[in-house]
């Protein structure tokens, strides 16, 4: 695609008293955007600077962790990440807590139909415990991080992702204790999982 360039007098771009965006170049527009951006930086010695920064937009997300106090367990999926094989995993086949993208619904709406199609748990309410940018030299997307308990009657369908959108996912229960274990074995690396299992010892959710 065409690269297009947009200047400060074209839009109002936030700013702040240290940051002024001077120019954005849209480097890649498919499932993301990828924007290269000048910006004026007053560093803390008082001296400005012109930077560049390649900053992804992917849009904001959800995840949660499903939680069943009686059993101690919790639902986690599994499914295949190619960034995750890029960059030395053994097969690209992460353990997660089930997650998504808003799209164009409040983070609630989301996560509750995320986990329906993903686990097919039909979850009526939720708790968000965190709000997390995750990684913030590069990414904008901001992780909306919830708790909801289930039980076997909350299950309406076998969840597995949609195959039409490429997803082959696989539902797992396991005892809270278990996963811990599995983050000190290094067999869950995903950072939103981490974040959630760890919430639910320090809470003593189950």
């Amino acid at each position: 695609m065409s690269k297009k360039l947009v200047n400060s007098a074209d839009r109002p771009w936030p700013s702040s008293d240290r940051v002024r965006i001077e120019r954005a170049e849209t480097l890649s527009d498919n499932w993301g955007r990828l924007t290269k951006y000048s910006i004026a930086y007053r560093r803390s010695d008082g001296v400005t600077e012109q930077q560049s920064r390649e900053v992804y937009d992917r849009g904001n997300g959800a995840a949660i962790l499903l939680y069943n106090k009686q059993r101690r367990t919790i639902i986690l999926t599994r499914q295949f990440r190619l960034p995750a094989l890029l960059n030395g995993d053994p097969d690209g086949m992460l353990l997660e807590a089930p997650a998504g993208l808003l799209d164009a619904d409040d983070p609630v709406t989301a996560i509750r139909r995320e986990a329906e199609e993903e686990t097919g748990y039909r979850i009526e309410h939720v708790e968000e415990v965190l709000a997390s940018i995750m990684s913030p030299g590069s990414v904008t997307e901001r992780l909306h991080l919830f708790v909801g308990e289930y039980t076997a009657a909350d299950r309406v369908s076998a969840g597995g992702g949609h195959a039409s959108e490429g997803e082959d996912i696989e539902v797992i229960e396991v005892t809270l204790d278990q996963a811990l274990a599995m983050i000190e074995r290094r067999e869950i690396v995903d950072a939103k999982t981490i974040m959630l299992v760890y919430h639910a010892k320090l809470k003593a959710l189950i």
